[in-house]
């Protein structure tokens, strides 16, 4: 049994803890109550934390709002592009820090910490520009690439820091039993990396998902290449914003991330672990 004193002790700790989950998911709780109160508790001077009824009238008009159909297709398709770009290209730059032995290889550990330190948002200019030049602006495949980079630096550092806990001599029993060195990682080490796949495609579909500042930038005239986050900007008019809409949209949206990370949780919380054992 744990002494009294230390329960005592862990008072402040657990305390804590509950104010820090109460503040963090008390925004999301006002975002889904919202989108389910009748619009007259909304413009209320009194507000309600639990809705006097219950309506789904912001979720219709959400769902039938001009757009939404094309804009979470465009999401859809930017989002899974990114990820499984950043994914194989990471697999091969893993690899070969994690297993080769070349010239360069700590410098070019370096640069990826370095680009995965630089702040996104300083780099919307420069990518404006080059966009511009080269004709690659209002395009879908223009974001997939910035999200693909954005993402690379993390899914690299993660995947080798994994790729680094699985002993090579797995590998090489394998390669004596007949197997090439691709064949060998592909039978051997690409299942064991399973967990480190997933907890880094968990961060490149958030990131992507959720990015606002560079489908509002680098998307101007064609309108229909938008995706949802630049969607959810269009429930303002001249007389205001229409808050049950948008927090109807706004809980429509966070929904694929949450499920995903829900059915993901266990290997994600395995893949980040395995993956800052050992670098």
């Amino acid at each position: 049994m744990t002494p009294p004193r230390s329960r005592v002790r862990r008072v402040p700790l657990n305390a804590a803890a509950v104010v820090t989950v109460v503040v963090c998911l008390f925004p999301v709780y006002w975002m889904v109550s919202t989108a389910f109160k009748p619009s007259r508790d909304i413009r209320s001077a009194e507000p309600r934390l639990v809705p006097s009824t219950w309506t789904l009238d912001h979720f219709r008009r959400a769902v039938q709002a001009d757009g939404f159909e094309l804009f979470w297709r465009n999401s859809v398709l930017v989002t899974l592009g990114a990820v499984l770009l950043s994914l194989a290209v990471a697999l091969g730059a893993s690899f070969a820090v994690a297993r080769l032995r070349w010239k360069g290889r700590r410098q070019f550990m370096l640069l990826v910490f370095v680009a995965q330190m630089a702040p996104w948002e300083s780099l919307i200019i420069p990518i404006y520009i080059i966009s511009r030049d080269t004709g690659m602006l209002d395009r879908l495949p223009t974001l997939t690439l910035v999200y693909f980079m954005i993402t690379l630096p993390f899914t690299i550092v993660v995947l080798r820091g994994f790729l680094a806990t699985i002993p090579p001599e797995l590998e090489e029993a394998a390669q004596v039993d007949g197997c090439t060195r691709t064949g060998a990682f592909r039978r051997v080490a690409l299942p064991l990396l399973a967990p480190g796949l997933m907890a880094t495609s968990l961060f490149g579909f958030i990131t992507a998902w959720n990015e606002f500042a560079y489908a509002n930038f680098l998307i101007i005239k064609q309108q229909d290449n938008r995706t949802l986050p630049v969607w959810l900007s269009s429930f303002q008019n001249t007389f205001g914003t229409d808050w049950g809409a948008t927090m109807a949209a706004s809980t429509l949206f966070a929904l694929p991330a949450l499920v995903i990370f829900l059915l993901l949780q266990r290997h994600v919380t395995s893949g980040f672990a395995a993956g800052a054992v050992k670098g």
